[in-house]
């Protein structure tokens, strides 16, 4: 199936500030929003995300409940009018931003704010728990996540280590797969990451390391910092060439993260057609 690219980086052509959080604008430019999750409907995706990456309240700050509830509601109701009727949408929940190993943040509390945000995103398809690198946080992230009764997809960002195999806190593809498989997650992935040449060797092993379906959204290379601006230079040519080897791989999702576009969705899906013929 294919799935969405960028929110964050689209959202800044359209005037957002670099280092804003994206998901404010669900209230203050819903139409920009709105603007984005429409343009990747109509480039053919089965499926678009909501702009609420960064909307638990962890991550907005502290008093942020309220505000928290709102931002996720609004998101899902943008990505709705958007989609009408033509693709699934699935509401994006972004890691907490604290660190557990080092005390940042209990357990209890990571509970409650993906709890609060999982119940007011409970209008979409599915959830996604996006970007994650602790599986502890992954997991507690996915057990607050299921009472609301959707299906729930945890994926990963492999970006370190010597082969950018692992995430940031040393968990394994192997390692990520197995524990929210045991937890009870409807699919596993990988996204964001060093760029999409690295993704087939590690969606391979997720899918040797599970039974779930593959979830799976690269980034579009790495950035350079041009004028306070990233920019990407991987073109959606060279990024959909990859399409072969991530379904061979065991892909199920395929779509794109930071740095890509509608361009870049629109040659995936034509890849993937290609491959579906081939």
């Amino acid at each position: 199936l294919l799935t969405d690219g960028a929110w964050g980086t689209e959202l800044q052509v359209r005037g957002l500030e670099p280092g804003r959080n994206p998901d404010h604008w669900n209230i203050e430019h819903p139409d920009r929003v709105e603007d984005v999750a429409r343009a990747y409907a109509e480039a053919g995706c089965d499926v678009i995300l909501t702009n609420t990456f960064r909307a638990n309240r962890i991550a907005l700050g502290e008093g942020s409940g309220a505000l928290a509830v709102e931002l996720n509601r609004a998101g899902v109701e943008i990505s709705r009018r958007a989609a009408q009727g033509r693709c699934r949408v699935i509401a994006s929940l972004g890691p907490s931003g604290k660190m557990l190993m080092a005390g940042d943040v209990t357990p209890e509390e990571i509970t409650e704010a993906f709890a609060e945000q999982a119940a007011a995103l409970s209008q979409a398809d599915a959830l996604l728990i996006e970007t994650m690198s602790d599986i502890e946080e992954a997991c507690l992230a996915l057990r607050a996540a299921l009472p609301v009764g959707l299906p729930v997809i945890v994926s990963f960002a492999f970006d370190a280590g010597r082969n950018k195999d692992r995430t940031m806190t040393g968990a394994t593809p192997e390692q990520a797969a197995a524990a929210v498989e045991a937890a009870g997650a409807a699919a596993v992935g990988a996204n964001c990451g060093s760029g999409i040449a690295a993704f087939a060797p590690i969606c391979a092993r997720l899918h040797a390391a599970c039974e779930l379906p593959l979830w799976i959204k690269p980034n579009a290379g790495l950035p350079e910092i041009v004028d306070g601006h990233a920019l990407y230079r991987t073109t959606p040519a060279e990024f959909a060439a990859h399409a072969p080897a991530l379904v061979a791989a065991g892909a199920s999702f395929l779509g794109g993260c930071c740095g890509s576009n509608v361009e870049f969705i629109r040659a995936l899906g034509a890849e993937l057609k290609r491959c579906a013929l081939s």
